[in-house]
Formats: C-alpha cells, structure tokens, sequence
C-alpha cells in the first residue's frame, strides 16, 4: 500500500509539473490619486507557468473607452527584466527594452521625436519595468515574514537604474480576500523626493490587487505622468466604461 501511495504521488506529481501554463484576463481601474478622478482603464492578458510570468499584454483605455496605449512583455528569457515596449499613441511616446542577455539589457526611449538607448550592465537579483512584480512574487514568503527586498532596478523611461527596498508594512483585506500590504521605495536619499509605492497582495495567489503610486499614463495637460489608485477588481466599478473589450 505504502509503494502504491509513493506511485500515485509521484504520478500526481509528474502530472503538475508537466502542466501547460495557463492565461490569466483581468482589468484594472485608474483613479487620481488626490482627487479621485477616473483616469483610465487596463485590460491585462497574462501567461503564467505556475507562480511566474512568462509573457502578456497590457491595453490602456480613456475615460469613454477608447484606447490610448498598448504594452507587451516577454518575461522567458529573464524573469525579472522583461523585454517589452510600451506605446502611448498620441504623443508618439514609446519606451522599451529591446534586448535582453546574460549580463546585460538595452533601454529605449522615444519622446518629442527623439530616439536614444542605453546599455545597462545586469547584477545578481536586477529587475527592470514590470519584473519588479515577478520579484515581488519570486520573494514573497520571505517578505510575508517581514524580510526587506533590495534589488537594482531598470526604469527605461528615465534610461538608468536606481536602488530600491520592498518590505511588507501590514496585513489586511481585500475584497473579502487576505491579502499584505507592501511599500515600496528608493533605497536611498532619493526617498525624500520620491513618493513611495503602496501595493496590496493577496496571499494565496500572489496577484496585485491595489497599486498606489506613479503611473506610466500621462496627463495630457501636463505631459506628468499621473499619481493613481489601480484596483484590481472581480467586478468593474459604475465609473468603468461600457465598451470595453471581454476577457474571454
């Protein structure tokens, strides 16, 4: 019985770690952060092979629905510096990372007609653009029991890298669902001229369910890059647009 029992979960086993990736549609909605104003919608496509991000898509939709920008990610050749390119269309804005290799990554950034690059050397635990969430996942027993993350980490719309500290600052709730409250910021003096990011984390699955801070999106008036409140919700809420695409 006991060599039966060892079979059978080995097979079970076997059965998991052979199992294809699996996609992953949901949205998130923008509010500004000081006065509430909706800003935007993302409609997010995720392939993920257990715990981690392999590749996927981000749309960016206005107030009425209409799409303003469009983001893709390719995150299998190195899980935390995805090769992806971001496109605001309207102000023919475009950031990317076009290459990735073993101990190095190159940045893009086209504005006001411009186009310039930069090389980044790669060090041991570096993240770039949106890895900052796989290394969020990758880390997140450790920050669950109180362990602060530092990690280098690529910012291609700025075409240079800064130091940066995650911990977790609370346990709480969202939508019914347990979840950890994690702040995230310079790991320098930097941190007095830069606001923090403030991201919630449901515990069992590890998805991002609120992100308080910076935005890639920008104010039209302005040319800033908006301060926003992301939820990350089952059901959208009465300010969403109408006409957004299905996730199916």
């Amino acid at each position: 019985m006991k060599l039966a029992s060892l079979a059978v979960a080995l097979s079970l086993l076997a059965a998991t770690a052979a199992a294809d990736p699996v996609e992953h549609r949901f949205r998130g909605y923008a509010y500004d952060l000081k006065t509430g104003a909706y800003r935007y919608t993302e409609v997010h496509r995720q392939t993920l092979d257990g715990f981690r991000w392999l590749e996927g898509s981000i749309d960016y939709y206005d107030p009425k629905g209409v799409k303003i920008a469009a983001k893709t990610l390719d995150l299998r050749k190195d899980a935390q510096i995805p090769v992806f390119k971001l496109e605001i269309f309207k102000e023919g804005y475009v950031e990317a990372i076009t290459d990735v290799q073993a101990d190095r990554y190159t940045m893009l950034k086209t504005a006001d007609g411009k186009t310039r690059t930069k090389v980044i050397e790669k060090t041991p635990g570096m993240g770039a653009d949106s890895g900052f969430h796989s290394a969020i996942v990758a880390n997140f027993d450790k920050l669950q029991a109180g362990e602060t993350l530092r990690f280098k980490f690529g910012v291609a719309g700025q075409l240079d890298t800064y130091s940066f500290r995650c911990k977790k600052v609370g346990d709480t709730t969202f939508d019914g669902k347990p979840a950890i409250k994690l702040a995230v910021e310079p790991d320098s003096l930097l941190r007095l001229l830069v606001d923090r990011l403030d991201l919630t984390y449901e515990v069992k699955t590890r998805y991002l369910l609120e992100y308080r801070g910076v935005s890639n999106m920008h104010d039209a008036a302005t040319a800033k890059a908006y301060n926003v409140r992301i939820v990350y919700t089952d059901q959208p809420p009465k300010d969403a647009p109408a006409n957004l695409p299905p996730l199916q």
